[in-house]
């Protein structure tokens, strides 16, 4: 995969609150391999992992906030958050159309989003499994997808 700079466009994907440090590891080697321009994590920070193999985070950059708040407060001009949640009003992965400048946010599998971060994300997205998967694996299809689908400009909250 050859990544262009001056392409327009770019995503970060992280976890809130992560519930076990292998999940990071896992996540990061996926967002390297899948083009993420950076990684994150709210709450909890990350520690080397033996599953980061490819240690993503000497590759692209990493940040850690330590709050919502604080993450909210730092996103990058332009950008919409995309939740990733099991909840009734979230639109299904199938039919949504990335944008071409955002975050990624997944929850710890135990917790979920905080009612905070569901209320500032722009979209709320999920998949059709009868129960929730875990965070690694959730975002390693979210960025799979957004690589098979490519991305679209969203204007007025629409995508065009």
């Amino acid at each position: 995969m050859k990544i262009d700079n001056l392409e327009q466009g770019y995503y970060g994907i992280g976890i809130m609150n992560g519930k076990t440090p292998e999940n990071l590891g896992v996540l990061w080697r996926t967002a390297q391999n899948l083009g993420a321009n950076f990684i994150f994590t709210i709450g909890k920070r990350y520690a080397k992992q033996a599953c980061d193999t490819h240690n993503a985070v000497g590759a692209i950059p990493y940040f850690h906030y330590k709050s919502f708040d604080d993450f909210y407060t730092h996103l990058p001009k332009g950008a919409m958050i995309v939740g990733i949640e099991l909840t009734d009003t979230a639109m299904p992965l199938e039919e949504f159309k990335h944008p071409r400048n955002c975050v990624y946010l997944l929850g710890a599998e135990d917790h979920g989003l905080t009612n905070e971060a569901l209320a500032k994300s722009q979209h709320i997205i999920k998949f059709h499994t009868p129960k929730s998967l875990n965070v690694a694996v959730a975002g390693s299809i979210i960025m799979y997808d957004r690589s098979v689908k490519g991305t679209s400009i969203y204007l007025d909250g629409k995508a065009v």
